[in-house]
């Protein structure tokens, strides 16, 4: 394949005019336009790259999530498209749009109006330390295993792992119960995720109505006040709905 060829690198689908434009995006140091390939009511907001795998480095992630949160500042209706999808041709997406069209349809009513929040809840290092050290049953093991050799004391180590992991547990469902039931009850569908990394007591999304974002971001607000002197927040969006749309880019005799 020839170095100056080109390819077509799609970001996401919308349901628009395809008459807007979106501006430009920095592909790897070269601006780009961004463009609507249309089929019916539906549209894949693309732009011409070189042809080639771009590699989901941390640049070319943000390089895809401005894109797609320049469409949605113009009140998309956006179904997200994974990262790194290249094309030969504006008529191969044409065919692939066509072929997902069927899945589109079915989504565009659901998610119109709609956006996706993330909540992040990080545990404060002291504050979990206090939880677990507090604890008696690891007070008396910590105290057996002091001045005893790591082979001897092996057993209660394992232990003390185990305790202490069966604390965070529970502190991970006293946050979901707190933080992340009345936040539920305001959004459309919401999700758990599993949490990344040791600290973390919640990993949340949630599909909430537009109109609602002010009173969402209120309630945020009231937890993070009851919380903050033991965790810290990490809230995100607006994104498209990527915690609730499933499409397949497979596309079997899309060719």
């Amino acid at each position: 394949m020839s170095q100056g060829e080109a390819g077509i690198y799609i970001f996401c689908g919308i349901q628009a005019d395809t008459g807007e434009s979106f501006g430009q995006v920095e592909v790897e140091g070269e601006k780009v336009d961004l463009f609507v390939i249309p089929y019916k009511d539906a549209g894949m907001v693309a732009a011409e790259v070189p042809m080639k795998i771009y590699h989901p480095n941390k640049e070319n992630l943000m390089m895809h999530q401005g894109a797609v949160s320049q469409v949605m500042k113009q009140n998309q209706t956006v179904i997200p498209v994974s990262f790194g999808n290249v094309f030969k041709s504006r008529e191969d997406v044409a065919v692939l749009l066509e072929n997902l069209y069927p899945q589109f349809e079915k989504l565009f009513p659901a998610i119109k109006g709609k956006i996706e929040l993330g909540l992040k809840v990080i545990g404060k290092k002291e504050w979990l330390e206090s939880q677990v050290s507090g604890n008696e049953k690891i007070e008396n093991l910590t105290k057996s295993v002091q001045g005893k050799s790591e082979a001897a004391s092996y057993y209660e180590r394992i232990q003390l792992g185990g305790i202490a992991q069966k604390i965070v547990q529970s502190l991970q469902r006293e946050v979901e119960q707190d933080i992340f039931e009345p936040l539920k009850t305001l959004s459309e569908a919401s999700k758990v995720n599993d949490p990344i990394g040791e600290k973390m007591l919640l990993n949340a999304a949630f599909l909430i109505d537009r109109e609602k974002e002010a009173e969402f971001d209120q309630k945020v607000n009231e937890a993070y006040e009851k919380w903050k002197d033991k965790v810290d927040f990490n809230y995100s969006g607006p994104w498209p709905a990527y915690n609730f749309v499933n499409i397949r880019l497979t596309v079997e005799n899309a060719g």
